[in-house]
């Protein structure tokens, strides 16, 4: 179970994001949990000094159409980083590991297969409580830390063509 604060981070090691673009994909299945991380992200992106016109936002039904959501994103917007976020909690059967195994394999593969980096925002929790503590409660907010890696993550990318 993560024990730090996912929202905590040095702003002095996040690049300025003020000429970077960036895709968000968020599934609206378990939406208060979902929204609240794509405020993260948002907010964590525009405080890095993205333009809100270079921020592109796209709901799906669920975190397994993530993978398909990113995709699109990347082939119809030009992003430098596509951000998915979703939420998954553990129920009684084993569709929990399907979807995640799924969604988990599915967004690693678009790393591969297109030349912009996709940044895994899926949370997997054993119970709804989790998910919101890492939805900007007592753990933080994920949105916030992969709108940080996705920034640095172009930076990476573009340092590295240089």
């Amino acid at each position: 179970m993560a024990t730090v604060d996912l929202s905590k981070y040095d702003a002095d090691q996040v690049p300025s994001a003020a000429d970077m673009k960036f895709g968000i994909v968020v599934s609206d299945w378990n939406s208060e949990v979902t929204h609240a991380l794509l405020k993260g992200a948002y907010d964590t992106l525009v405080l890095h000094g993205a333009k809100e016109n270079n921020i592109f936002v796209a709901h799906v039904p669920g975190s397994f159409e993530l993978v398909y959501g990113s995709s699109k994103m990347a082939d119809l917007k030009d992003v430098d980083a596509v951000i998915a976020l979703g939420c998954v909690v553990r129920g009684g059967t084993p569709h929990f590991d399907y979807v995640c195994q799924g969604t988990t394999y599915g967004l690693a593969k678009l790393n591969t297969e297109y030349d912009i980096p996709f940044i895994f925002g899926l949370l997997t929790t054993d119970d709804m409580q989790q998910a919101l503590d890492r939805a900007g409660g007592i753990h933080g907010n994920k949105g916030t830390e992969c709108a940080v890696t996705a920034i640095k993550m172009v930076d990476f990318s573009l340092n590295l063509e240089k």
